[in-house]
């Protein structure tokens, strides 16, 4: 795996090939695959995360209640006529919310990097091919981008919530998704990570701060804040709108961040939003149901 964006570009410019393609020749190597079980790999996960989608169930709630019904609620708001957005943006949110509450109701997801941020990347991906008519075999392509940017953050940084704050989680899965959009719409090499470092420099210091230590509040609806940083990084770098900070030197800084973050605010449940009155309120009332 490459330990950073500037070794991925050497490698993309002295090869003459497009950046997924060195990435998917990287797995190859890793895995000791050929090139065809590399791509219908990836393309199992991309059934996976729309399976994700679509098995979610408007009336299903989380054991502890505190997750269901969201997405359904934005579909019908929507469907009024009242949303402020565009089809695109407003299928971006409700999907986010879809998949992220399928995990929260124990439903078959796909880690994009981890399971507490799978709604960010698929929601933007699915939308797009849903609006904007990708083939598969381009979105297929376009993952490969997300798990290089989220490989090298891992190597640099963290991509867990106890290690690094939600940072990690929603902050690296939101690089992921921009990048791989940057991508589907045919951005340069430079605008791919550029839009990497736009995203991630939005979510740095985003502690992780779950109430009653369960991956529902808030991080159900932090997913839709990641997707929707996704979409409108992918936006600016798109427009030439330039990152003055290296991706690089951002994953650092990130995880420079993680690790000067107290525990209370790393998955413990101990701190922020967790340590709330309202927060306490609903442990001793869960506590109360076991």
């Amino acid at each position: 795996m490459y330990t950073s964006m500037e070794e991925w570009l050497c490698q993309t410019e002295q090869k003459n090939l497009p950046m997924w393609k060195v990435m998917q020749l990287n797995d190859c190597h890793e895995s000791n695959i050929c090139e065809t079980d590399s791509f219908e790999k990836m393309r199992t996960l991309y059934k996976a995360m729309i399976r994700s989608d679509a098995d979610y169930d408007p009336a299903l709630h989380s054991a502890s209640g505190l997750v269901g019904g969201e997405a359904e609620l934005l579909r019908r708001y929507r469907e009024k006529g009242q949303s402020m957005l565009d089809g695109f943006l407003s299928a971006v949110m409700e999907r986010a919310l879809r998949i992220a509450s399928s995990n929260a109701c124990m439903h078959v997801i796909v880690a994009t990097p981890t399971a507490g941020s799978c709604g960010v990347l698929p929601s933007v991906l699915i939308s797009a091919q849903q609006y904007f008519s990708y083939p598969e075999d381009e979105i297929i392509q376009s993952l490969y981008i997300a798990a290089g940017v989220g490989g090298i953050i891992a190597h640099r940084a963290s991509i867990s919530g106890a290690a690094g704050g939600c940072q990690a989680e929603i902050g690296s899965a939101s690089a992921m998704a921009a990048s791989a959009l940057v991508s589907l719409r045919s951005g340069t090499c430079r605008q791919i990570t550029d839009a990497a470092a736009i995203a991630l420099k939005g979510m740095l210091g985003l502690v992780c701060d779950p109430v009653c230590g369960l991956v529902e509040v808030p991080c159900v609806k932090r997913n839709v804040i990641g997707a929707v940083n996704a979409v409108s990084s992918a936006e600016m770098a798109l427009a030439g709108i330039q990152s003055q900070i290296p991706a690089d030197q951002v994953f650092d800084a990130m995880g420079q961040i993680g690790r000067q973050m107290p525990a209370s605010l790393r998955e413990t449940a101990r701190g922020g939003l967790a340590a709330t009155p309202e927060a306490e309120k609903i442990a001793r009332r869960l506590k109360q149901k076991l």
